[in-house]
C-alpha cells in the first residue's frame, strides 16, 4: 500500500462520502470481478458485481416505517402494539418506545395512535401470568384471574369501542391536537429513572444497545453496542477510517484519542456479556428473550409464595380493612375514585403499570383485596402508566416535540375515555360480571387459561397480523364476519338468560347444536387425557381452615 499523504496536507475525509468498496481496501484483493469467457465476452449467468450508489446509506429506518403499507393498517399496528408490550413486558416502556419513535421521526402520529391503543392491551398479560401461579387453589385461582381478566377486559372493550372511532373521526388526535394548542411547551428535561437507578447497572453488565443504530442515524448494522473501533492508527500522522464498516473485533474503544496517540497496544475487555460475541442480533435477541421470560415466571412464583407466607390470619384483615374501606354515606362513591388516584400515583412511581399489576392480581387471590377495589385500582395503572411516556415526550428535540407530546397525550386520553365509558355510570361496569364469568370458568376448567392466554396475546394477533400483510380487504372480509358472528353469539346468550321470549323457539337454547359446540365438557375430557397427570386437570381445593385469610366467615369472627 502507498505510503499516505501527511495529515496536515490533506483534509479529514467524510465518512458520508466514502465508498464502501474504498473503505475496505484490504479486501480489495480478494474481490472478484465478473469472470469473463473469451476476451471482450462476459458470461450472461454470472452475477454482476454490486456498487454502493449511496442511495440507502442515508436511507434511515424511519423511511421503511413511513412507507410500510401494513401499518397504516389501524388493525395491524394495534397487533403490533400488543406483541411489543408482551415480549418488552412493560406498558411504560413500550409506550416511551412508541414515543421516542415519533420524536426521531420514525412514526406519525396517525400510525402510532392504535400502536398505543394495542400497548395497552398487552400490559394485561402480566398479570395473566401472576394469576396462572396460584392454580393450585381453586378460590384462589377464581379470584386471581379474574382480576387480571378485568384488566384484559376493560383494555379489549375500551379498544374496540374507541379504535373505529379514532379510524373515522380521528377524535383523539384532533382533542390533543386543540389541547397542545392552547399550552406552550418547552424542550429539555429527562423522564425520571427511580426503577433504572437500580437495574442498569445489571442489565449493562448483559447487554448494551446502540441507540444511534435504533434512530437510525448510524451507518453500523448491528444493534448490540459492540464498540468497534472506528479508526486503527499505528503510527504518528497516519490512519484508516475504514473500521466502521468492517466486522467488530469485540475489543471497546474509548472516547477519540489525541491526535498522534499510538492504539497498537491491546484493549480492554468489554464492559457487557454480548460485547465481543460472534452471534448476530437476532439470536441475542432470542437468547435475552427466552433468559428474561425464565427469570419473570420465577420472580412471579416466588413473589406469589411470599404474599402467601406473609398474609395470613389478622394482618390479613387488617390489611383487607384497609383497602377495601369506603367512606361514609353520602360520600361512599368517592373511594374507587380515590383507588384510580392511588393506583395512578404507584404506577408513576414504579414506572411501570406490569409490575404494580403484578402485585395487586395475588392479592386478590388470596383474599385481600376484592374484585370491586382491585378494579379502580388497575385503571389507575392504566392512567399512571401514560405519565412517563409524557416525561419522556417532552425530551424530546424541540422540533419533533409537539408530534411527540401529541402521542403520549392521546394515550392518556384514550385511558381517561375508558374509564369514562366503563367506570363513571356503574351500570356500564360490564368488566366486572365478564370477569367474574372468566374466573368462574378457569375455576372448572383449567386448561382454558393457558387457550385464554395463547389467543389474546399470541395467536389472535399474530393471525390478525398475517393477514393485514395480505391487505386491508382481506383482513376486513375474514375478521368482520368473524367479529360479527362473535358478537352475535353474545347478544343471544345475554337474551337466553333475561330475555328468553324475544328469541324464535329455535334460539332459545343451544340444545339442538352438537355437544361440543355449546359445552366445554368434551373439550376438558380431550384435555385431561392428553396431559399427564394433573396438569390441565381442575385445581384443588384447600381446607379453608388451613387459610384462613381466605375463609370469610373466620376473618369476621376475628378482632383487629
Amino acid at each position: 500500500m502507498p505510503n499516505s499523504l501527511a495529515s496536515d496536507q490533506v483534509s479529514p475525509p467524510n465518512l458520508d462520502t466514502i465508498d464502501l468498496v474504498d473503505c475496505s481496501l484490504s479486501n480489495a484483493g480478494n474481490s472478484s470481478s465478473v469472470p469473463v469467457l473469451e476476451e471482450g465476452t462476459m458470461d450472461p449467468w454470472a452475477l454482476p458485481q454490486q456498487k454502493d450508489t449511496g442511495q440507502l446509506k442515508g436511507k434511515m429506518a424511519g423511511d421503511i416505517f413511513k412507507d410500510s403499507v401494513v401499518l397504516s393498517n389501524p388493525a395491524a399496528g394495534l397487533v403490533v402494539g400488543v406483541l411489543v408490550t408482551v415480549l418488552v413486558q412493560s406498558s411504560s416502556t413500550s409506550s416511551s418506545i412508541v414515543v421516542s419513535m415519533v420524536a426521531s421521526q420514525l412514526l406519525t402520529v396517525q400510525v402510532s395512535v392504535p400502536v398505543i391503543m394495542g400497548v395497552n392491551v398487552g400490559t394485561s398479560v402480566t398479570s395473566t401470568l401472576v394469576s396462572m401461579a396460584q392454580s393450585g387453589d381453586r378460590d384462589a385461582f377464581r379470584r386471581a384471574f379474574s382480576g387480571s381478566a378485568v384488566h384484559g377486559v376493560f383494555n379489549w372493550l375500551t379498544v374496540l369501542v374507541l379504535l373505529p372511532l379514532e379510524s373515522a373521526t380521528a377524535m383523539l388526535a384532533q382533542l390533543s391536537q386543540c389541547i397542545l394548542g392552547a399550552a406552550s411547551l418547552q424542550p429539555g428535561g429527562q423522564a425520571p429513572g427511580i426503577l433504572k437507578v437500580l437495574t442498569q447497572p445489571l442489565t449493562h453488565l448483559i447487554v448494551q444497545l446502540e441507540g444511534s443504530v435504533i434512530a437510525g442515524n448510524a451507518t453500523n448494522s448491528s444493534l448490540i453496542k459492540r464498540w468497534c473501533g472506528v479508526r486503527a492508527e499505528t503510527t504518528q500522522g497516519t490512519s484508516n477510517a475504514c473500521g466502521a464498516s468492517g466486522p467488530c473485533t469485540g475489543f471497546p474503544v474509548s472516547p477519540p484519542a489525541p491526535a498522534g496517540a499510538n492504539l497498537t497496544a491491546p484493549h480492554p475487555p468489554g464492559r457487557h456479556l454480548f460485547a465481543g460475541s460472534a452471534l448476530t442480533d437476532p439470536a441475542v435477541g432470542c437468547i435475552l428473550l427466552a433468559g428474561s421470560l425464565l427469570v419473570l415466571c420465577l420472580c412471579l412464583v416466588l413473589m406469589v409464595k411470599l404474599l402467601h407466607s406473609l398474609l395470613r390470619g389478622r394482618l390479613a384483615q387488617a390489611v383487607r380493612t384497609v383497602i377495601n374501606a369506603d367512606f361514609p354515606f353520602p360520600c361512599g362513591w368517592l373511594g374507587g375514585y380515590l383507588a384510580i388516584l392511588v393506583g395512578a400515583g404507584l404506577t408513576f412511581l414504579l414506572q411501570s403499570s406490569s409490575v404494580f399489576t403484578a402485585a395487586i392480581v395475588p392479592l386478590m387471590g388470596v383474599g385481600v383485596i376484592s374484585l370491586d377495589r382491585a378494579y379502580p385500582l388497575l385503571l389507575g395503572s392504566n392512567v399512571g402508566t401514560t405519565a412517563t411516556a409524557l416525561l419522556a415526550a417532552l425530551a424530546s428535540p424541540a422540533d419533533m416535540l409537539f408530534p411527540a407530546v401529541q402521542v403520549a397525550l392521546i394515550h392518556f386520553l384514550f385511558n381517561l375515555a375508558g374509564i369514562l365509558l366503563w367506570y363513571l355510570v356503574p351500570i356500564l361496569r360490564l368488566p366486572i360480571p365478564l370477569a367474574k364469568r372468566f374466573g368462574d370458568l378457569t375455576a372448572r376448567y383449567h386448561w382454558v387459561a393457558i387457550v385464554y392466554l395463547l389467543l389474546t396475546f399470541l395467536l389472535l394477533p399474530l393471525a390478525a397480523f398475517g393477514l393485514s400483510l395480505a391487505g386491508s380487504a382481506v383482513l376486513a372480509a375474514v375478521g368482520a364476519p368473524l367479529v360479527g358472528l362473535v358478537l352475535l353469539v353474545i347478544l343471544v346468550n345475554v337474551l337466553q338468560q333475561r330475555r328468553p321470549s324475544w328469541l324464535p323457539h329455535c334460539l332459545q337454547s343451544w340444545a339442538w347444536l352438537p355437544l361440543w359446540l355449546h359445552s366445554l365438557e368434551p373439550w376438558d375430557r380431550l384435555v385431561t387425557h392428553c396431559c399427564p397427570g394433573r396438569a390441565c386437570g381442575p385445581p384443588q381445593t384447600t381446607t379453608k381452615e388451613a387459610h384462613c385469610y381466605g375463609n370469610p366467615e373466620i376473618l369476621a369472627s376475628q378482632q383487629l
